[in-house]
């Protein structure tokens, strides 16, 4: 990576100087937080995988999924003590209260959890995982944010777990081709979640491919989705199928549970999905 940046000039200027900073280990992991300027509410963890391809291989992207696992309640406790409310306290002393929404890119290293970035927006595709799992109107929410009222809002959540699976252009995060035809949108839409990023509407009302990530593939844990997947069942993967990491859940946040007993129905779902899109 510093080779390309600094003797390929990748970057151009922007990549002919790095900052050296601590070296720290261990699985990341992305706590989206509501802020009204001095209370903060987070949201159910989750997990942006970076790499490309199967078992944390290739080169980094924007994200290839989001599982949303939840971190230990321990681990949660910490970093509510020790980073969100600071963070949220240091904003206000500074005399800029922060309202809307803090993106918390964390490292649980083995001296516990540390910062590696802020945000202040939502994750992509962090979002599509953690906010299909909300159950209070998310316009009340920002009004609270923005009154200041966060305090005196119960916010709900669904119980069981969510996975955003990227589809991505072939050759992302490199060059790639444009304007390839993608169907079955409607079909795969009865099965699950479907959200475009990389995609242009023709005139005839066609969809093409239009960009690295091209759409977000959301399935969760609700009874329903299970439901649609015996109905339909799973279909063979074509070899011309979209780049995609197939379960990017794999690599864990915790110990085993959040994603094992998922992964064997949900990869077959987003399987299934998978293949209507290209067919």
């Amino acid at each position: 990576a510093v080779r390309s940046m600094m003797d390929g000039r990748k970057f151009g200027q922007a990549g002919a100087r790095v900052v050296v900073e601590e070296c720290m280990t261990g699985p990341e992991v992305t706590v989206l937080a509501f802020c009204d300027g001095e209370h903060l509410v987070p949201m159910p963890s989750s997990q942006d995988h970076k790499r490309a391809f199967d078992g944390n291989q290739g080169p980094n992207t924007g994200g290839m999924g989001a599982p949303s696992p939840n971190y230990t309640p321990e681990v949660a406790r910490r970093c509510m003590e020790e980073i969100f409310l600071p963070t949220v306290a240091a904003l206000k002393a500074e005399g800029r209260p922060f309202q809307g929404v803090l993106y918390f890119g964390l490292m649980l290293t083995p001296d516990g959890p540390k910062v590696v970035e802020y945000n202040a927006r939502f994750g992509d595709p962090e979002c599509q995982a953690v906010l299909s799992l909300l159950e209070t109107d998310l316009l009340d929410i920002f009004l609270a944010c923005r009154n200041g009222t966060l305090d005196r809002l119960n916010i709900r959540w669904k119980d069981g777990a969510a996975c955003c699976l990227v589809l991505a252009s072939g050759g992302y995060p490199g060059s790639y081709a444009k304007g390839l035809p993608i169907t079955g949108l409607e079909d795969a839409g009865q099965q699950a979640v479907v959200f475009h990023a990389g995609t242009k509407l023709g005139d005839d009302g066609t969809v093409f491919t239009n960009g690295g990530r091209v759409l977000g593939v959301r399935a969760g844990s609700e009874r329903r989705d299970r439901q649609r997947l015996r109905r339909r069942g799973a279909h063979p993967l074509p070899g011309h199928a979209l780049p995609h990491r197939h379960w990017p859940g794999l690599k864990p946040l915790r110990p085993k549970g959040c994603y094992c007993w998922l992964s064997n129905w949900m990869l077959r779902l987003v399987a299934s999905i998978r293949a209507v899109l290209l067919r």
